[in-house]
Order: structure tokens, then C-alpha cells, then sequence
């Protein structure tokens, strides 16, 4: 009998511990009351707020033992809006909004959320600035918020973060300039915006993922040349200008994405390359001229059609095709006058090679038959075409 007295007393205990604070249940029942399931989710059939413990049966809610929220998890599949009760969750850790159709401007207090480390509100109809109470989140790790309509200029406190390792705002529409960034990032997304302007001076050198693509940025990317450690880079589609960095084809890239910018040289002072196997080098479509260096040969696939390119294409890119490390070897619309091929060699099967439209004479077979099917028939550009350029580059 006093065996079974301790279960209920214990019983009665871990109730106590672990039922839901009141405040945190009146911020819940608010956030409940601005969301709705879509048609075919069920997230919220789990809400019932006539239970005792809502922190072991609600869906996506976490709790300490003493009853307050610390990790929220929202949908997928919701509509309607956040509420700004979500701020009374003063233990919150984590504040996780799956993609759906969620609409209406952040909760404006923040800043009494002290403790999030993670907020992820992704691909929803989120709309307006973000608050500036975001600068008060001094243990965020974590900023997701991409996909959504945010707008306003890029808050320059995101980037001053001083926990801040991931920040992610992709494609929403964020303008002005990118302010000066002192976060420890090793991961930073502001693809697909409306950010103009030039570089800040430097980034921290923890990073190893960073997209700016699909913005209007310019100037040069001399910023990039202490970041060694790159894996991942893309800054495609802007309108940067001047040298590429040598720094940048290092062991550890394993993509580079700089195609369709007006890029004039490649400035590297290697002479075989650094590039590991398996990675792709896109510089399609700039203004890069001079002679091919050698040392973009340990690129699985590269990428320099559409430059202004000269010269005879170096031997280690065949011997790169031949043995199967390159796959791929876009050199079209360039001013190329000789690729070293011997009649007696043979593709692998698994090689894309385009030639079109450069100064040389190549078997068609070579030249045009991987090439993409967008590009015109033409094995070579006119002569007088070439003429006119190495006269200009020979004045020049």
C-alpha cells in the first residue's frame, strides 16, 4: 500500500513539474487562435487546451520540468498570422515555422526572447522589415527566413551578431548595401534580393558558404582573398568587375558559382592547379580575357563560355578529359585559336566538351557534338570576326 502512495505522490510531482506554465498557455492559445490549418493538415489536432499537460501532447512543443516553453515548431501547412504573444515565451530556445502560407510582419518583441539560439520562419508570405528588436538576441546561432516578402534595408545588427553562425534571407526583398559583417558566420545566404553596392571590406574568415547571387552588387570581390576555407561560393548574376581572386581556387572549393557578371581576368599566380576533384567552376558569360591558365584543370566541370578568352587552350585540360577527371569543358564563344587534340585520342563517353564558335579549326565531332543545344551550329566564328579582335588586342 505505501509502495503504491509513493507512485501517485511521484506521479503527482512530475505533474506538477512538467504541467504548462499559465503564461506560456495563454501565449499558446493566442498563437492558436492566429493560425489555421490548411486544407489537409492536421497540425493542430493536437491543441487541446482542456488537458493537463499540453507540454506532453501538443504537437511541436517543448518544455522545461518547470512547465515553460522552450522550442515551438509550427506546421507545416498553416495560414494566417504569428502573433505577437509569441514574445511572452521568455524561455523559448528554438522558434521554427514550417513552409506554408503564414502572412502579415514578425512579431515586434524579440528582445524578450533572450534565449533563442534557433529561428527558422521559411518559405510563408512573411512581410515587412525585420524588428530591430533582433539586435538584442545575443545567443542566436541561427537566422532562417528566407523564401518569404520581407523588405526594408539589410539590417546592418544582423551581421553584428555576436553568436551568429547561419544567416539565411534568400529571395525575398531586402535592399541596400551589405553593412560590414563581424558575426562568426560559416554560413551566409542573401541570394535573390535587391542589395546593391560594393563588398564590405572584409567577411570573417570562419566562412565557408556564401551566396549573393541575384542581386546588383558591383565593384571587385578583393574581400573574398582571406577566405581560404570557402566551400561553397556563389555571386552570380551581379555586376562585379576586375580580377578573380586566386585565393579563391583553393583545395577546399567545391563550388563556384561567378557566371554572369562583367569579370575582366582570372588573377592566379599558380601554374598547376589546386582544385579537388569533384568540384564546378562556373565562369560563363563575363569578360575574362588573356590566355587560359592551367590552373582550373582539376575541375570536374568548368564552365568559360561566353568570355573573351585568347590563345591555345592548354594540353593538361585534354589529358583532364581523357582520364575521366573533367566531365564537362564548356570553352564556346571565346577567341581560342588551338585545342591540342590528337585524331588518334577518344572521349569517354561520360565527357561534355563544346568548342563552338572560337578561332580555330576542330573536327566537328570534337566541337559540337556535347555541346548545349542552345548554342548556334557554328564550329567557328567568322574570320574576319577574329581578325578584328587580335588587331584590337595586338593596338590595344
Amino acid at each position: 500500500m505505501s509502495y503504491t502512495f509513493f507512485l501517485l505522490l511521484l506521479s503527482l510531482v512530475h505533474s506538477t513539474f512538467s504541467s504548462l506554465a499559465p503564461t506560456d498557455r495563454a501565449a499558446l492559445q493566442s498563437i492558436r487562435d492566429s493560425l489555421t490549418d490548411m486544407p489537409g493538415s492536421a497540425f493542430f489536432s493536437s491543441w487541446d487546451f482542456t488537458v493537463p499537460d499540453p507540454c506532453s501532447s501538443f504537437s511541436g512543443l517543448t518544455c522545461s520540468s518547470r512547465g515553460r516553453v522552450t522550442s515551438l515548431t509550427l506546421g507545416p501547412n498553416l495560414s494566417g498570422s504569428l502573433s505577437p504573444s509569441i514574445s511572452i515565451l521568455t524561455h523559448l530556445t528554438q522558434l521554427i515555422l514550417y513552409p506554408g502560407s503564414v502572412t502579415g510582419p514578425l512579431p515586434p518583441r524579440f528582445d524578450s526572447l533572450p534565449l533563442l539560439r534557433v529561428i527558422s520562419l521559411t518559405r510563408n508570405r512573411l512581410t515587412g522589415p525585420i524588428p530591430v528588436s533582433f539586435s538584442s538576441l545575443s545567443n542566436l546561432h541561427t537566422l532562417d527566413l528566407s523564401y518569404n516578402q520581407l523588405s526594408g534595408s539589410l539590417p546592418p545588427f544582423l551581421t553584428t551578431l555576436p553568436r551568429l553562425k547561419v544567416l539565411v534571407l534568400a529571395s525575398n526583398h531586402f535592399s541596400n548595401n551589405l553593412k560590414p559583417v563581424s558575426s562568426p558566420l560559416f554560413h551566409l545566404d542573401l541570394k535573390m534580393n535587391q542589395i546593391s553596392g560594393q563588398l564590405p571590406p572584409a567577411f570573417p574568415t570562419t566562412l565557408r558558404y556564401l551566396s549573393l547571387s541575384g542581386n546588383s552588387m558591383q565593384g571587385t570581390i578583393n574581400a573574398m582573398e582571406p577566405l581560404t576555407e570557402l566551400i561553397y561560393i556563389d555571386l552570380s548574376m551581379n555586376q562585379f568587375t576586375g580580377a578573380i581572386p586566386s585565393s579563391l581556387f583553393s583545395p577546399t572549393i567545391s563550388t563556384m558559382f561567378l557566371q554572369r557578371n562583367n569579370f575582366t581576368s582570372i588573377a592566379t599566380s599558380n601554374a598547376t592547379s589546386l582544385l579537388p576533384e569533384g568540384s564546378i567552376v562556373d565562369l560563363s558569360h563575363n569578360s575574362i580575357s588573356g590566355e587560359l591558365t592551367p590552373a582550373l584543370v582539376g575541375a570536374e566541370a568548368l564552365f568559360l563560355n561566353n568570355n573573351r578568352l585568347t590563345g591555345d587552350i592548354p594540353a593538361e585540360y585534354v589529358k583532364s578529359l581523357i582520364n575521366g577527371t573533367t566531365k564537362q569543358l564548356f570553352l564556346q564563344h571565346n577567341y581560342f585559336t588551338r585545342f591540342p587534340w590528337n585524331s588518334g585520342l577518344q572521349l569517354p563517353d561520360s565527357v561534355s566538351l563544346c568548342l563552338s564558335y572560337n578561332c580555330m579549326e576542330t573536327d566537328p565531332v570534337v566541337g559540337l557534338s556535347t555541346c548545349p543545344i542552345e548554342v548556334a551550329p557554328l564550329l567557328s566564328r567568322p574570320a574576319s570576326q577574329c581578325s578584328r579582335f587580335y588587331n584590337h588586342s595586338s593596338t590595344g
